[in-house]
Parts: C-alpha cells; structure tokens; sequence
C-alpha cells in the first residue's frame, strides 16, 4: 500500500522539515489497522498545518525540536498526571536519581531568600568533610552569584564528575566575612535508610524513596541494630512518612525482606495478559518482631504497595494518616537517536486483597494526626479532602479502568488486638504538645505513638504468638 500525503503547502512544508514523517507513518498506520483510516488521517494533517505554521508564522523564529518536544510532551501530559516526555537532560537526570549515586559534594539544599541554603551536609562525603554546616547561605559558585540562580541551576553547577573542584563562597551566621571554600567532588550515595535504636530495644527505620541502592541499605540497617542491640531488639518501626516512592522492584524486594510468604503487589495492564504478580520468598529480616509501619499523605506509589502488603497480611500496624494514592505503574521507554524518553502510565497497582491503591490510597489501621492542627483544618474542610493527594489532580485516572476493572474492595480482616493495647493510641498530640520536628523523636507524635503501640505488641504473648 502506498502512502498518499497532503498536498496543501503547509502540510508539505511540515513533511519536507524532515521532522514528522516518521511518526506520521507510524500513527497513520496504527489507525489504519484499528479501523480508522481517515479520521486519523485528518489529525495527522491538522498536526501537520499547525506545526507548518508555527514554524513559519510565530513572532519569533523557534527550533523544530521545541516545537516537537512541546507537542509530544502536551500529548502524555494531557493523559494524566504522571505521563510525560523526558528531554534527553532530564533522562540523564531521572537515570541518576534511579541509580542512587552521582558525582557531586553531598549537600541538601533549599533556596530561601533567593540564595542556596544548606539544609544539611550528608556524613562522610566531601561538604561535611570540607566543615559546611546546616544553615549555610551559599552566595556564590566558583565566584558567580546564586542569587536568581533556581534551585536546579545550583544543584546541576554542584553536581559533576569526580575529582573536579568547585569553589563555594558561603555566609554563615557569626562570621562577619563570608567564608571561601574550595571542594574537590566525590560519589555520592544519597542515604535513603536512615536508622536508629530508641530505648535500646527498637529498631528505628526510615525509608526515604526507593532506589536502586535502598534494598541493600535496609539489610545492612537490620544488621547494625541487631548489633547495637546486642540482639535484644524487640519490635520495629518502619517510617515510610513523605516518602514519594521510586522503583517497583526496589518496593517488592524490601516487602519480600519483611514477609516469609504471599503475594507483595500486582499490575494489571491494558491487556489482560500483561498482568504481573510478585510473590515473596521464605525470609523475614526482622524474624518475625513486631512491627509498626507509619504513612501519611506524603507516602505514594512505592511506598504505598509496602504499606498495603504488610497491612494485608497483617505483618504490621499501619498508622498515621491516609496515603497519597498513586496507583499507577509508569514505564521508561527510552527513544532513539539521543532524544531522551517518554513516561508513560501503563497498568495499576493492587494490594495482596485486591485493593486498588489508585485515588483511594492505604487506609492506617489507627488514624494518628501529626498535630492538633491537622486535625483541626481536617474537620472544617470537606471530608478527604484535608490535604492535596492523588484523587485532587487534573486529569487523575479513576480506581479501575474500563478494560480491566478493579476487584471490589476485600475488608480486611480485624487485628485482634487486646484493649490493652488499642487503648495507648491516641488520635492527636494532647495540647502543649512540642511543635513537630521530625529530626526530634520527642516532638514526632506520630512516631511516639508507633513506638508505644509496637512496645506494647512486643510485651503481649497472644500477639507475638500470631507471628
């Protein structure tokens, strides 16, 4: 068959850029197998007459490639929140962040008053090495100024290939001089596990998102508390709170260090037979400790499905707040020629009971607000709606789709927990409770909460004879 194309000069001139044939061909080919020859045919030909006229007619002259980029971008954009087009810098970027490492100086910043403000320098990299400290007003890099700079602009000039230096000008409070700091870059392995024992006898663990490097890092954080612990741990409490997610496969594999058996997640697709299930194997890193899982709003995607496995198979008590609600699965499909990749929403996530997580998020099994406050803007605002979560976005998917619709809803079954133990957890902070820092245990009421309620598991025979 051959292919006829349109003869108007604008679509000619839109052909003879060299730019849209090839995905013309392909998309005019896939309507035409679908049935829809002509229709298709006809968007095809009005990409083609606005694309030659922006490109003749805008006030200024633009790049074909912005122009392409722009239009592929506003077609995944318009499909949901989460679908996009990665130009090949943010490819680069996401592959980095994925990765779990990169070559920079080991600083967590913020921008306050139009400058880089360190929030902290991370252990053992060369900004802590090199004596910067939290609080740290970054003025000037290798002598140019930051003020105006956007956060990203400063990340990408401190970021860069190992051995190389940067020079930092730095205002710190008690210095009447600015202070000039030259740091040589190293590799950087951002610490998404944070730990801790509280009380000698419960392991503190933080999940911060979900890399390529946090399954490994939560292994070695059991390790060294059970060591700190001279073996004497008694419960666990898993901090899951803001944690925005990350890798699908990094979630199943710390999900399959805390269970011993049962499924973890599944996907259903578009297709029927692109379902996927993951199972975990024979294995419990904790050996069976109680445990506490804490989620908020913030708490999305990755971290949802270790929520919802351990909830459902009652592994752990889940506590805090209702989770974000991100359900969907989205793929990297790299593209040819250097021209980066899209990210495209292509199945659903489901709880072990058959819960859609998308919209609807993880339900805690104790609802603990981290402030009175919290709990004060929840009852004067419509119910679910206290805080911005998935279901809020333009354009969100619904809990099921029309080609593969979600199971109902499974009731989980009760905890069975003794009054003794329900009773210790209290919905909100009491009044005069310290502001919340979570840096600070003794402010984090959420947290003093999950260590109560897991010391109380540990100390009661009937529970941890159900482990």
């Amino acid at each position: 068959m051959k292919l006829k194309v349109g003869t108007t000069a604008a679509v000619a001139g839109a052909f003879a850029a060299g730019i849209i044939v090839g995905p013309l061909v392909a998309a005019w080919a896939q309507g035409a197998a679908d049935g829809g020859r002509a229709e298709t045919y006809r968007l095809l030909q009005l990409f083609g007459d606005v694309f030659a006229r922006v490109r003749a007619e805008y006030v200024e002259p633009v790049q074909d490639r912005d122009l392409v980029e722009n239009a592929v971008n506003g077609m995944l954009t318009g499909l949901d929140p989460h679908s996009a087009y990665l130009n090949p810098r943010n490819f680069r970027d996401m592959q980095v962040q994925t990765r779990g490492e990169f070559g920079g100086l080991g600083i967590e910043v913020t921008q306050e008053g139009g400058y880089i403000r360190v929030i902290s320098p991370i252990d053992e990299t060369p900004a802590a090495r090199a004596g910067i400290r939290p609080g740290d007003f970054i003025t000037h890099l290798n002598g140019n100024s930051t003020q105006g700079m956007t956060l990203q602009e400063a990340v990408d000039q401190m970021r860069g290939e190992r051995g190389t230096s940067i020079r930092l000008t730095v205002r710190r409070e008690g210095e009447a001089r600015p202070l000039e700091i030259s740091i040589t870059r190293d590799v950087i392995r951002p610490q998404v596990v944070r730990f801790r024992l509280e009380g000698n006898d419960i392991a503190y663990i933080r999940i911060t998102s979900f890399n390529e490097q946090t399954e490994v890092n939560l292994r070695r954080a059991m390790t060294t508390l059970r060591q700190q612990a001279g073996g004497n741990l008694r419960g666990v409490v898993l901090d899951l709170r803001n944690n925005p997610g990350g890798l699908l496969d990094q979630a199943v594999q710390v999900t399959d260090d805390l269970l011993d058996q049962g499924e973890i997640v599944s996907t259903r697709a578009r297709r029927p037979e692109d379902a996927q299930r993951w199972n975990a194997r024979a294995g419990d890193i904790t050996q069976g400790l109680p445990m506490v899982v804490l989620i908020n709003g913030g708490s999305a995607s990755a971290s949802e499905i270790v929520a919802g496995a351990l909830q459902d198979h009652r592994r752990a008590v889940v506590l805090g707040t209702r989770s974000f609600g991100k359900g969907s699965v989205q793929t990297v499909m790299p593209l040819g020629g250097n021209n980066g990749a899209i990210r495209l929403t292509t199945a659903r996530y489901y709880t072990p009971s058959g819960r859609s997580i998308q919209a609807t998020g993880i339900v805690p099994d104790f609802e603990v607000r981290a402030t009175r406050q919290d709990a004060q803007a929840t009852a004067a605002a419509a119910p679910g709606r206290e805080r911005e979560r998935e279901q809020d976005l333009r354009r969100s998917l619904r809990a099921e789709g029309s080609a593969t619709p979600a199971p109902p809803t499974v009731t989980l079954p009760p905890l069975n927990l003794p009054a003794s133990i329900t009773d210790r957890v209290q919905s909100q902070p009491p009044e005069g409770w310290p502001t919340l820092d979570i840096t600070k245990p003794e402010t984090d009421f959420q947290l003093q909460q999950g260590l109560s309620l897991v010391r109380a598991m540990a100390a009661n025979p009937q529970r941890r004879a159900q482990r």
